[in-house]
């Protein structure tokens, strides 16, 4: 996959959803009785990289702070989603220390994991940081992640809703009507090849999630150093 062709298609393609008022609200993000958890492995970025996001979050809340913006806590880039969210999941149903020997024999071994964190993408509910991982460790390890779990019996959902092969971060969910969709929009334009800077992946971290990945409500189970 070309991830600059795919991040500008899909930009493209949201654009004109969003900007008509045909955007999606997220009618779970506010709600107590979201039951919705998981099992996944993540990174979070470096704190430089963190805080050159919260600087554009902090503009785009002066036009618009009734959007759900995700604080330094949540944000993440998912490497796999091991489980996807759904009602119920229960970690005492799972054998935890069979998922942590697992990916331990996946982790990447002497071969570096860099995620470039440089410009803007949107889908008809959320924006996006878009993620670049030029040295492919990252997609060689998703790679051995999914043939490991294949070949296993645990539980797992990789790739049902989709391969995943971006390196993404969500920074804003929409949750409510636009005061000023016009001037909100102008700014992501005039930021959309925004540079938020390049980490190499030192840890990556097994949680038990919910769909936002909100710190209050995630459990980190295991934390894998590279």
């Amino acid at each position: 996959m070309n991830l600059h062709d795919h991040y500008r298609n899909l930009y493209l393609q949201s654009l004109p959803l969003i900007s008509s008022g045909q955007y999606e609200k997220d009618l779970l993000i506010d709600s107590k009785l979201d039951r919705r958890f998981g099992l996944s492995l993540i990174v979070r970025p470096s704190r430089t990289v963190v805080q050159k996001i919260q600087s554009l979050i902090s503009d785009l809340k002066k036009i618009e702070p009734h959007q759900y913006y995700y604080p330094n806590s949540d944000i993440h880039i998912t490497v796999m989603s091991i489980i996807s969210c759904y009602p119920g999941f229960d970690l005492n149903n799972i054998t935890i220390t069979d998922y942590v020997d697992l990916i331990s024999n996946c982790l990447p071994k002497n071969q570096k994991m860099s995620i470039r964190c440089k410009g803007l993408t949107a889908s008809p509910s959320c924006i996006m940081v878009q993620g670049f991982n030029d040295d492919k460790g990252l997609n060689n390890f998703r790679d051995k992640l999914r043939r490991e779990f294949k070949n296993s019996s645990l539980q797992q959902t990789l790739d049902i809703r989709y391969a995943i092969q971006t390196a993404h971060s969500t920074i804003v969910r929409f949750r409510s009507d636009f005061n000023d969709i016009y001037s909100f929009i102008q700014l992501i334009e005039t930021n959309l090849d925004i540079n938020f800077g390049e980490f190499t992946v030192e840890e990556v971290e097994l949680v038990y999630n919910d769909w936002y990945q909100r710190e209050k409500l995630v459990k980190k189970i295991h934390l894998f150093n590279i």
